[in-house]
């Protein structure tokens, strides 16, 4: 099927929820092997006692970019299969992410753009916590196109 049938088929409103993600200190250090963060804000509950700057943690937190990660294989989960690519990301972490919480990403289709040779939908972005609470907002961008450059013919 052509990218442009699969961008057809997608309306605005229409939610993509990821895999729910539960923090624990092996997912941490996962992703702190990972991306060479080895901040001890992330692993250290006597550290996060102090003030952090102008917050004041209670306890370790996951890493801020593990929104980004979570986000990203929901919108890929979703988008590879209807040949469509990620191709931006943009959040605002909103509240810490603490251990043992549950977060969710969702991506709402916010509006559906046609330029040149290329199809775009712009995603609104919301990861919430097993509370409901916001951890992270933001929005997304995908592409379908029907020849990428660079991409085997």
């Amino acid at each position: 099927m052509s990218t442009h049938a699969e961008f057809n088929k997608i309306t605005s409103g229409e939610k993509i929820t990821g895999r729910p993600f539960t923090v624990t200190r092996e997912t941490i250090a996962d992703f702190a092997l990972g991306s060479l963060d080895f901040n001890p804000l992330h692993f250290d509950e006597d550290y996060m006692k102090e003030q952090f700057g102008k917050t004041k943690f209670r306890g370790v937190i996951m890493h801020g970019m593990q929104n980004f990660a979570m986000i990203t294989r929901t919108l890929t989960d979703w988008l590879t299969p209807r040949s469509g690519y990620h191709r931006r990301l943009e959040t605002r972490w909103l509240t810490p992410v603490y251990l043992g919480d549950t977060i969710t990403p969702v991506a709402t289709v916010k509006r559906k753009l046609e330029t040149g040779g290329s199809r775009w939908i712009v995603f609104e972005i919301n990861v919430t916590n097993q509370k409901g609470i916001s951890v992270a907002t933001g929005e997304a961008m995908a592409e379908f196109a029907d020849v990428f450059p660079g991409a085997p013919t």
